[in-house]
């Protein structure tokens, strides 16, 4: 795939793509000309639209062997965040849709998704296991302060003591402290919290909608003050870009109330490698070629590898370098445990009105 040149007329401002070729099971593409005429064209710019849809299925069953879960659910389709590195971006495709700009512009909404939910862990033949979110898309990105789908379905979570876990970098989440805080006394609720650099410049170029690092960690902190239990995940890791800040970002963290930490390295599928290269050559130029040649030294020559286990940790003498130091710092700074275990047991229906209530 290579990138149509961006739109001259097209103002702009915070979006993490500057292209938006077509989606990889179209046709056709879209090319601009000029038409030979002089006159200059009004300039516009680019606004976030939102659909809606009705899922017929909430949850996503997942069989991905290198995951630590079975099932997600993703609240909306696209991010406004823009994170150019994004590795959901290929999945707007699906929707007839560029992984560019399309992906942080024209999202999609499921404000039915709650409701859904509920009738699916209603069935009798439902096997309860924690549901993931924020695998996908951020469910707490801006427009969830619009529609307050991630609100309901954590309602439905807790009157039914459905464990959870979410993965977010949107400031949202401390909105919902009060639901949250609740699940967590009952072991129902981990929260990670994503940090990929503590730099302020580096993050708006390349995270543009998204908090702020500060922002970010006072996010943990809120959290772990609430209870909360709360991993960092320093993801993703960017071979010269943000690697160096490795073990800042842990100890940082660590002092906002982390009690777990992760990494995964930066992975660049389908479309998402030739969107990283364009918005490297504009945003960082000094440094781009250093960033693609130590990446391909961990994924084999090439800009990424799919295969299970390898994807998300890369190979040879720079990759088991970067799993070390990580390693060395989780130790010293006491994130090397994990989360207390989430609680399956006590699922249940939510009493109804009349029933006879529980002593215990």
């Amino acid at each position: 795939m290579s990138l149509p040149p961006p739109d001259p007329f097209l103002r702009l401002k915070a979006r993490g793509a500057a292209a938006n070729a077509a989606g990889r099971f179209e046709p056709y593409e879209r090319i601009r000309d000029s038409d030979g005429w002089d006159m200059p064209e009004e300039e516009r710019l680019a606004r976030t639209e939102v659909s809606e849809e009705r899922p017929r299925s909430a949850i996503n069953p997942v069989s991905s062997p290198d995951l630590g879960f079975d099932r997600s659910l993703n609240p909306y389709r696209g991010c406004e965040h823009g994170c150019i590195y994004c590795y959901a971006r290929p999945s707007h495709a699906y929707l007839g849709l560029s992984a560019g700009l399309d992906f942080e512009t024209r999202l999609v909404a499921r404000p039915t998704a709650p409701a859904q939910l509920a009738r699916e862990i209603a069935r009798r033949s439902y096997q309860v296991a924690p549901i993931a979110f924020g695998t996908n898309t951020d469910p707490y990105q801006p427009i969830e302060a619009r529609y307050r789908i991630m609100r309901a379905i954590l309602k439905v979570m807790s009157d039914w003591n459905h464990p959870i876990s979410i993965v977010t970098r949107g400031a949202l989440v401390e909105r919902d402290l009060d639901l949250l805080a609740d699940m967590a006394r009952r072991d129902l609720v981990q929260v990670g919290i994503s940090v990929t650099t503590l730099d302020p410049g580096l993050a708006r170029r390349m995270e543009p909608r998204a908090p702020t690092p500060a922002r970010r960690l006072a996010m943990i902190r809120a959290l772990a003050s609430a209870g909360v239990p709360v991993r960092v995940m320093v993801a993703p890791v960017i071979p010269v870009l943000t690697e160096p800040e490795l073990e800042r970002i842990l100890a940082a963290a660590r002092d906002a109330g982390a009690r777990a930490a992760n990494w995964i390295l930066l992975r660049l599928p389908l479309e998402v490698a030739e969107l990283f290269r364009d918005w490297l050559a504009r945003a960082e130029p000094g440094r781009a070629a250093h960033v693609m040649n130590k990446l391909r030294e961990m994924r084999g020559g090439r800009d990424y590898v799919p295969d299970w286990d390898r994807r998300m940790r890369g190979e040879g003498i720079h990759a088991d370098l970067i799993a070390r130091r990580f390693a060395i710092a989780i130790r010293r700074l006491g994130l090397a445990g994990d989360l207390p275990p989430l609680d399956c047991a006590s699922f249940a229906p939510p009493p109804k009105q009349g029933d006879q209530l529980s002593l215990f």
